[in-house]
């Protein structure tokens, strides 16, 4: 007949009554007792024998009144049965009941010897009853082969893993097993350390939802500017390419029905003049769509053209300060992101301000750029605009400027308004602009 006890720290021990149960020698010097003497007609091998049983049962009796043991495992012709012992509540013991987290006692084969008042409510049935139970069969039935290799591998060093406890309802609670071995009893006894990760999946449930929310979001945004670009290309397809177009054609039926050589030479070079428009005009599109002088010579090249462009179109002036240092080293993100903004907000002030002048200044400082932009417009509702999602391009320049991880803030003046985007620069690998910031 064989005896495993537990031990109120946690620990289990598994002997034979025939041998010892794990107390140590000066333990069981300490206790003075004398030798046991048996009948003379008893063989000498089967008095060792007796012996050692009574001094196993001897020990464990100690231990028992000691408070050091909580539960004995026996086996008998039913199998191992796990009795529990009442005795007095050791302080380790009081701290391991009140702990948040789950702690279970393990033999080595998964059988809970032990667990505190955390880890039943988790699993939602009583300590009581827990207690000689496989820990297998508390988690669900695809992770069971998974425990039993964290089994083995915490027999020689800590192992973790995350698992799915099965209450009885069958409701599944996420948890974090950590699982080490108790020094100083041969690996016959497991700890074994339960984590809830029931709010901790919530909240990556939840954050997952807001970021397909968010992906959504973004997605419907960039599908209504990518309609609302068609619409413009559209448009200006058909009132200026167009009208162009069907000029040219009418021009060359005139000059089929021309008569004299005089007629012609007029009408062609009116046609010249309609064709070179057309192209002026089909680049001035391909342009708005992506400009390839950004591609070729920079940002600094390319809003001088766009500006320049702009001004004979608009009959707006416009003031541009950029310095080489400024544009410079750009990443191409950041170059045409800016690009962009700063053409919405020209077509803004083009649109609605009624402005004459416009002014747009750089300044490098040590880790982001700022770019304003100011005119002499009727300007706007600055508070509006701060809440605004759809108001003259508002949310397009945002956005532009938040995939930078940058903003764009909106100043009411006294006679028109600014418009100060900024954009970190990660790579400061540059010297700042030492020239006055814009006001």
């Amino acid at each position: 007949m064989s005896n495993r006890r537990a031990r109120s720290d946690g620990r289990a021990i598994q002997g034979h009554l025939a041998g010892k149960v794990g107390a140590s020698k000066a333990t069981r010097k300490s206790l003075g007792r004398s030798p046991r003497k048996l009948p003379s007609s008893t063989p000498p091998d089967q008095q060792t024998k007796l012996l050692a049983r009574l001094e196993t049962a001897e020990e464990t009796l100690r231990a028992i009144q000691s408070g050091e043991v909580d539960a004995l495992m026996v086996s008998g012709r039913r199998g191992e049965q796990v009795v529990s012992l009442r005795g007095g509540e050791p302080a380790y013991r009081m701290l391991v009941e009140a702990m948040s987290e789950g702690a279970a006692t393990l033999s080595r084969n998964g059988s809970v010897l032990y667990c505190n008042r955390r880890f039943a409510e988790l699993i939602r049935r009583p300590a009581g009853k827990l207690v000689g139970m496989a820990a297998q069969s508390l988690l669900v039935e695809a992770e069971r082969g998974r425990f039993e290799t964290l089994l083995a591998e915490a027999q020689k060093a800590a192992a973790k893993d995350e698992f799915n406890l099965r209450c009885p309802d069958g409701t599944l609670v996420p948890v974090y097993l950590s699982l080490s071995q108790f020094r100083g009893y041969k690996g016959q006894a497991l700890g074994m350390v339960i984590t809830d990760l029931s709010e901790q999946k919530r909240k990556q449930a939840a954050e997952i939802k807001q970021a397909e929310a968010m992906h959504r979001l973004l997605l419907e945004h960039e599908l209504s500017a990518q309609e609302e670009e068609r619409r413009r290309i559209a448009r200006e397809l058909h009132d200026e390419a167009g009208q162009l177009l069907t000029a040219l054609l009418v021009g060359l039926r005139n000059l089929e029905d021309a008569r004299k050589l005089a007629d012609v030479k007029v009408q062609g070079h009116r046609l010249r003049e309609i064709t070179a428009q057309a192209i002026d005009e089909v680049g001035r599109i391909a342009r708005g769509l992506h400009p390839t002088v950004l591609d070729d010579h920079g940002l600094g090249v390319a809003l001088s053209r766009y500006v320049a462009e702009y001004t004979k179109t608009h009959k707006i002036a416009v003031d541009l300060r950029l310095n080489e240092i400024d544009s410079s080293n750009l990443p191409p993100a950041i170059q045409i992101a800016l690009y962009r903004i700063l053409q919405e907000a020209l077509t803004n002030v083009a649109r609605h301000s009624g402005a004459k002048t416009v002014r747009i200044r750089f300044a490098r400082l040590a880790t982001a750029l700022e770019v304003a932009v100011s005119d002499d417009g009727c300007g706007f509702d600055a508070k509006a605009v701060a809440v605004s999602s759809h108001r003259l391009g508002i949310q397009s320049m945002r956005e532009r400027a938040a995939m930078l991880g940058g903003s764009v803030s909106f100043t009411s003046q006294r006679k028109g308004i600014k418009i100060l985007v900024t954009v970190p620069l990660a790579n400061q690998d540059f010297q700042p602009s030492v020239g006055p910031r814009s006001t």
